[in-house]
């Protein structure tokens, strides 16, 4: 007996419906403004300063409105170092620097911060339940134009309170940032590539019950959603040994 593989076109699951004045609107009516975020360089804060960092943050939350969906991401993909030194700026420390640091592995980290006003109704479902399995239901709150009004305002100022802050920098994407154009890919080709590269080029996708795969690449998910799997007590800082003094 042979087995038959299922396939569906990436268009008929696809759970966006458009990208429209820097907002991606999901079938659902999610609405969800994207951001690229600058993070201080790991080692450098202080203890005073990560305080100042966990405060910047929660402080930022709690001026969403109620059923919003705070969603960081950080990519990390490892790469060979390709330096620079064709600068005419470059002292001679400078492009020493770059020679010594040539084609050494690295991780090169990309941040993103996704800001999502959803209703009571969708925050109750779970991820068996969502638009790549069912059909569509516009909930009444989300044709409110109030409503979406209040949340852009809001997102205005969680962004004025993280960029204040000093540490951080947010920079709002803008429509072809986030679908990309003709030379350049957006986030959501990049997100479907699992490549931070201006690539343009689909892979299959496959979803499994065991596994889920994007081309040859086979993703590892973990998911923590129980508050009984944190640990008994959480701090903004800790030290790290082997490379701390007295």
């Amino acid at each position: 007996m042979r087995n038959v593989m299922k396939a569906a076109t990436l268009e008929s699951r696809f759970p966006l419906m458009a990208v429209e004045h820097g907002c991606i609107i999901s079938k659902d009516a999610d609405i969800t403004v994207a951001y690229r975020v600058e993070l201080p360089e790991v080692f450098t804060l202080t203890r005073a300063e990560y305080e100042t960092l966990h405060s910047t943050w929660a402080k930022a939350v709690r001026v969403l409105p109620n059923y919003s969906i705070v969603h960081k991401q950080d990519i990390f993909i490892e790469e060979s170092y390709r330096p620079d030194i064709c600068r005419d700026d470059l002292s001679f420390l400078s492009r020493s620097f770059e020679r010594h640091f040539n084609e050494r592995p690295y991780l090169n980290h990309t941040c993103y911060l996704f800001l999502t006003k959803t209703t009571k109704e969708h925050s109750r479902t779970t991820s068996s339940f969502n638009a790549l399995t069912r059909g569509f239901i516009i909930p009444k709150e989300m044709q409110d134009k109030d409503t979406v009004a209040r949340f852009l305002e809001c997102c205005g100022q969680f962004e004025r309170i993280v960029n204040d802050s000093g540490l951080l920098r947010m920079v709002r994407l803008t429509d072809e940032e986030i679908t990309g154009t003709e030379t350049s890919a957006g986030i959501i080709e990049k997100y479907f590539s699992l490549s931070q590269e201006n690539t343009t080029s689909l892979q299959d996708i496959t979803l499994g019950a065991g596994e889920m795969k994007v081309g040859d690449n086979l993703l590892c998910l973990h998911t923590l959603s129980e508050t009984e799997d944190l640990p008994s007590s959480v701090g903004t800082d800790s030290r790290y040994e082997r490379l701390s003094t007295d």
